[in-house]
């Protein structure tokens, strides 16, 4: 301008900051080091887009689990507004939707960050977790089962 006047944009009110809540979840404790791993991974992810990590949320339970507590804190959790999880399977094997849905009516955004891009791969992702359910279920009960049986003869050992 002939003036001298330089105008500028300020960058930082333009974009308003996104605070991420990252959630990291393996089916067992027998994969405790992968969670360690996967939490590594999100938080690279969430630094490398300039994101500011409000939280790293680590559960240990089955995505078939609609009774995760440590999800269920983080969903109604107001100090973040991206929710940044590994893959759609990490967040629940089933009714992801309905969890975008709710992040979104709760001004939240939900990213994955690998997706699967083959509907094939997503097909036989849950058929795999149809059968690891069934099959997790069957030995369950199983186990209890002979665990009941073992008392129950230790107990009449014990009574005699």
């Amino acid at each position: 301008m002939p003036s001298g006047t330089i105008i500028t944009t300020d960058d930082n009110h333009s974009k308003p900051d996104l605070i991420a809540c990252i959630y990291a979840r393996v089916s067992s404790s027998e994969n405790k080091d992968n969670l360690d791993r996967q939490a590594d991974r999100l938080k690279d992810y969430a630094v490398a887009r300039g994101y500011k990590i409000y939280k790293v949320v680590k559960e240990v339970g089955s995505g078939l689990n609609d009774n995760r507590q440590q999800l269920a804190k983080i969903l109604v959790d107001p100090n973040y507004n991206v929710l940044i999880v590994e893959h759609k399977d990490r967040l629940a094997r089933f009714g992801t939707n309905y969890l975008e849905i709710l992040l979104k009516e709760l001004d939240k955004k939900l990213e994955f960050v690998n997706q699967s891009e083959d509907n094939q791969d997503e097909l036989m992702s849950d058929l795999i977790a149809i059968i690891t359910s069934f099959c997790s279920r069957i030995y369950g009960l199983r186990r209890s089962k002979r665990k009941t049986e073992k008392i129950i003869a230790e107990l009449k050992d014990n009574g005699q």
